[in-house]
């Protein structure tokens, strides 16, 4: 039975991602030190006999008995709302973290995917973006130190499979929704979800005309178990390229909750705010075989079903 360590485990998609692996056979490690995950997404995995967990900082040194076949680095806080609260944390998980897990991975000779992230891009002056631009960053604005950090991480990463010869996978997320993403996280759809549910008033930033592109989790998982299995090592975006403005995203969370009294309402634009965001998948198509496949109306009606019962 191959084992997989998974970072961040109790995270959004760090707890999907376990469910992924344990479904496919794997014996899967767990580890989270709650920062931003929670217990209740992997609460379920407790009981199956191959999923353990440990309550572990990864920017401190990290140990794993026995033989490890896999590394999944998801451990990070992942929204502004997270890592304009934790700059120190946020920039220590991506540098010292990272070169943590880099060290278990040539010591246990395992083969390790770190999750990067469609920020590497900043505001991009490519549009949509591909793997090969350098983007457009502000290294010393206030999201510099969750961009700067993911920038790094792909640095480090590559330079152990340059000069260690690491077997190392690079994907970068774009923007994913679904169950278990917190209320409270800052990012639109749980924002605008929450916000309609209990009649409080819709926030966009700006004019709301910049745009997004929505992945769903399930996607998601199946674009990185298959960039992990591939033997492609430069970076790979994954993410949903059909683009959609906020104030569209907004409008159609709101036909959700017909009975809502909430408006939107336009509040300032935060500093360096991407204007656009929208992946060029053909990467991940043409090397993993890979497109998302779930319907945005689909995805969405549940994960309004999951804010909904969350928030009952």
């Amino acid at each position: 039975m191959k084992k997989v360590l998974i970072t961040g485990a109790a995270g959004f998609l760090g707890s999907h991602l376990c469910d992924k692996f344990l479904e496919e056979g794997y014996h899967v490690i767990g580890m989270d030190n709650l920062l931003t995950g929670s217990m209740k997404n992997i609460e379920h995995l407790f009981p199956k006999k191959h999923f353990e967990y440990y309550h572990h900082d990864v920017s401190k040194f990290v140990h794993v008995s026995g033989e490890l076949d896999y590394i999944l680095h998801f451990a990070s806080p992942a929204s502004p709302i997270d890592y304009l609260k934790m700059p120190i944390q946020t920039l220590k998980v991506g540098s010292l973290g990272t070169h943590n897990l880099l060290g278990l991975a040539k010591a246990k000779n395992a083969r390790i995917l770190v999750a990067s992230t469609s920020e590497v891009y900043g505001d991009p002056l490519e549009h949509p973006q591909t793997e090969e631009y350098w983007g457009n960053v502000n290294p010393i604005g206030p999201r510099g130190v969750y961009d700067e950090a993911k920038r790094f991480q792909e640095a480090i990463t590559m330079a152990y499979h340059n000069f260690h010869g690491l077997e190392t996978r690079i994907v970068r997320i774009f923007n994913t929704y679904g169950p278990r993403m917190r209320v409270d996280d800052g990012r639109a759809l749980p924002a605008f979800f929450s916000q309609a549910l209990r009649n409080e008033d819709i926030t966009v930033f700006g004019d709301g005309e910049q745009t997004r592109s929505f992945c769903y989790v399930s996607d998601l998982v199946d674009g990185i178990y298959k960039l992990l299995l591939s033997d492609y090592h430069l970076p790979v975006n994954i993410g949903n390229p059909v683009e959609i403005t906020i104030k569209e995203i907004a409008e159609e969370v709101l036909r959700f909750v017909p009975e809502s009294t909430s408006k939107i309402i336009h509040v300032a634009l935060p500093k360096d705010d991407p204007k656009m965001r929208r992946p060029d998948i053909t990467k991940a198509q043409k090397i993993l075989g890979w497109s998302p496949v779930v319907d945005r109306r689909q995805g969405l009606g549940i994960t309004f079903d999951y804010f909904k019962e969350v928030l009952s």
